[in-house]
């Protein structure tokens, strides 16, 4: 029989009881039994999943085998689940042009000392949803390889990308390279059906789009 950590490895978190979610967060079980076994008795003695929330230490290490060690594993997760709960939806940067790009990326790219290339993935509404460093160092077409990007963009279900890289110079003309780089990413995406809207260079407090100066 899979414990409960191997269940979670070969099936996914969602495929496992509440009772080896909490066997999990227990870690080890008490002399003789079984991890699983001490969860069942832990869940018996707090009396079901929605009085996790108003359980205390005290109530917990009257278990036997829970001691404070167990106790506050329980309750440091109860309180995060509690936390997460409680939070809403964080307002989303929306990308409408490449000003847009660059005031949510000018100041975390525009001092760094090597070349970043960043992909920023976008959702129908061109709503920002992560962003990625695929590599640092000199932009060239060997490195960002289109596979490393749409990678990502797939893994997020993107509907588009934005690709940036900074200038150290701090002068955000693009090379020809950045160009090459940014036509095959381009024709890339049109096959996977992911849209690279813009690529946009970072200088020192200046930015330059491909696409504004329409070389893409």
């Amino acid at each position: 029989m899979e414990l409960p950590r191997e269940r979670m490895i070969h099936n996914g978190v969602h495929a496992l009881s509440n009772v080896e979610l909490i066997a999990i967060l227990l870690g080890t079980g008490s002399a003789g039994e079984s991890v699983v076994n001490l969860a069942h008795r832990v869940m018996g003695h707090v009396g079901g999943l929605r009085q996790f929330l108003d359980v205390s230490m005290e109530e917990l290490i009257e278990v036997r085998g829970i001691g404070p060690a167990k106790a506050i594993s329980l309750l440091a997760s109860i309180e995060l689940g509690r936390r997460i709960a409680k939070t809403t939806p964080e307002t989303r940067c929306t990308i409408r042009s490449p000003e847009d790009v660059s005031k949510f990326m000018m100041e975390e790219l525009r001092y760094l000392k090597q070349e970043h290339f960043v992909c920023l993935f976008l959702n129908t509404k061109n709503q920002v949803i992560g962003q990625h460093t695929i590599f640092i160092g000199s932009l060239n077409s060997s490195i960002v390889h289109p596979r490393e990007v749409f990678k990502e963009a797939i893994r997020r279900s993107s509907a588009s990308i934005i690709c940036l890289h900074n200038h150290p110079s701090g002068d955000p003309a693009p090379s020809k390279e950045d160009i090459e780089v940014t036509k095959r990413l381009i024709q890339a995406g049109q096959l996977v059906g992911i849209d690279v809207l813009d690529h946009v260079v970072i200088g020192d407090g200046r930015y330059y789009s491909l696409k504004e100066h329409a070389l893409i």
